[in-house]
């Protein structure tokens, strides 16, 4: 009976034939192996074309941090009476995170190669980290916004940011402090599952307000100064925003669940295809699409306090 599998009719005559679950599994298993085989030629290749890589990361990481710095010059020159606000914090913080990335990327063959590894990875994580605060300080803006729309309080939200980025920081210190000390990569699967649920967090954050916002400004009427623009800008940012951060969690859950030898690691300097992928895909873009869609300068000067709330601090 082996190789006779049964044979269904379906009532015209017609007898479609099983597919034999052994095959399907030994035709599954072989392309993955054939992917895996592909994948590790490539991480093993030419070393010229993983320093092209790395150097094209590079590059594209200090185009951004100019931009955000160009950005920082721009508004403090616009507006120099108006303080540290969100707006320049935010294009402060996009130049250190990009800087710091440029600085990896240009620097991959020899932080590839710093022991302790645990120092390699909280180099390489640091950044991760500082682009978390990056958005979430983003969030922040717009909650406020909500909260100052719907006349709710507003003083709680920041310690909320402080709090959560504070818990977020030393959690991921504990990590490397245990990965340091136990040499397992128990630690460092944790770190992947701690990056998956706050990254799905930030990602649920711009979903919730977002949508929040954008009904808000529909609310307004249609000859508002800024309303279109304003209703475009809430929409695209939050939609970058949030497939980014779901594309973190994504890639974090799989290397934390999914990944027993760690052979998908795509932060640690030493597989170029996939850090091409995942920071041009989670990282580089979305900051780009954002650092664009955010473009615009403040006013150089507000004389009336009852203009929209999207043109207070961040126009």
């Amino acid at each position: 009976m082996v190789g006779h599998p049964p044979h269904f009719s379906n009532g015209d005559g017609l007898v479609p034939r099983r597919m034999n679950l052994d095959i399907e599994i030994d035709s599954h298993t072989n392309i993955y192996g054939t992917i895996s085989a592909w994948w590790n030629r490539m991480m093993d290749g030419n070393k010229d074309w993983q320093k092209g890589v790395y150097l094209s990361l590079c590059a594209c990481s200090a185009v951004l941090a100019l931009i955000g710095l160009v950005q920082l010059i721009r508004i403090q020159l616009r507006a120099p009476d108006c303080g540290w606000t969100t707006q320049k914090v935010f294009h402060l913080m996009n130049f250190i995170v990009n800087g710091c990335r440029a600085l990896l990327f240009g620097l991959y063959d020899k932080v590839s190669q710093i022991r302790p590894r645990t120092i390699q990875i909280m180099l390489v994580e640091v950044p991760g980290l500082l682009f978390f605060s990056t958005y979430t300080l983003l969030l922040l803006f717009w909650a406020e916004i909500y909260h100052q729309a719907r006349c709710l309080p507003t003083d709680y939200i920041r310690p909320i940011y402080y709090t959560v980025n504070g818990a977020v920081y030393i959690i991921e210190i504990m990590l490397w402090i245990c990965l340091g000390l136990s040499k397992s990569t128990v630690a460092l699967q944790a770190a992947r599952v701690v990056l998956s649920v706050v990254s799905l967090i930030v990602a649920l954050g711009f979903l919730i307000y977002g949508v929040r916002l954008f009904f808000i400004l529909r609310s307004f009427p249609m000859e508002s100064k800024g309303r279109q623009k304003k209703l475009h800008e809430v929409s695209h940012v939050a939609v970058v925003c949030c497939t980014c951060f779901l594309g973190r969690c994504a890639v974090a859950a799989i290397s934390a669940f999914f990944d027993d030898d760690l052979s998908l690691e795509v932060d640690a300097m030493t597989q170029p295809l996939g850090d091409l992928l995942y920071y041009m895909t989670v990282e580089i873009v979305p900051s780009a699409l954002v650092l664009f869609i955010l473009r615009k300068l403040p006013p150089k000067r507000v004389s009336d306090e009852k203009q929209m709330q999207f043109q207070t601090e961040w126009d």
